[in-house]
């Protein structure tokens, strides 16, 4: 949603960007209500609708916004957020096919939170790369926490060569 706020200051005459946001608003309106009364996913016909329109948003987007060719050419950032938004759609979409999956990532964003303010108070942690693999570590006990898995047996099986992964993306 921050990055299609961003688009939408970027490309303030295109409409994709809120097309996008009212379509995705809606996703998740549906992934509340479905998960409140017990249902495992979001309704066929509450989520088509706005996953078509999620999908004309980016298709309008991706032909408005050209790519830039050249072997090394970066991309638009709008262009770049509407190709993950088509190449990743079964990840964006998720939430409504496994109402489990959290809608937002702001949960993982606590989880990380404490370590990077022991970052930055206490000036601990001051390597880049120890505390990337501090963050990593940390995101894998809180991904198998909130998957029910017990922390101590995700770590043990970790560390003996044979981690523990989330499942596989739900097919559509």
């Amino acid at each position: 949603m921050r990055d299609l706020t961003d688009a939408a200051e970027c490309y303030p005459d295109q409409h994709w960007p809120a097309q996008a946001q009212q379509a995705l608003r809606e996703l998740v309106g549906a992934h509340h209500r479905a998960r409140q009364t017990g249902r495992p996913q979001v309704l066929a016909d509450q989520r088509a609708d706005p996953i078509t329109a999620l999908r004309r948003a980016v298709r309008v987007g991706l032909a408005t916004i050209p790519r830039i060719h050249g072997a090394k050419a970066k991309q638009h950032p709008g262009r770049c957020l509407l190709e993950v938004l088509r190449d990743r759609e079964a990840d964006v979409l998720r939430l409504v096919f496994d109402t489990a999956i959290p809608p937002t990532n702001n949960q993982a964003e606590r989880d990380l939170r404490p370590w990077k303010t022991v970052q930055k108070i206490s000036g601990r942690l001051q390597s880049e790369k120890a505390t990337r693999y501090r963050l990593t570590i940390r995101g894998y006990i809180s991904t198998a926490a909130k998957h029910g898995i017990n922390i101590m047996n995700a770590l043990r099986t970790a560390i003996l060569g044979n981690p523990w992964m989330p499942p596989a993306h739900v097919n559509m």
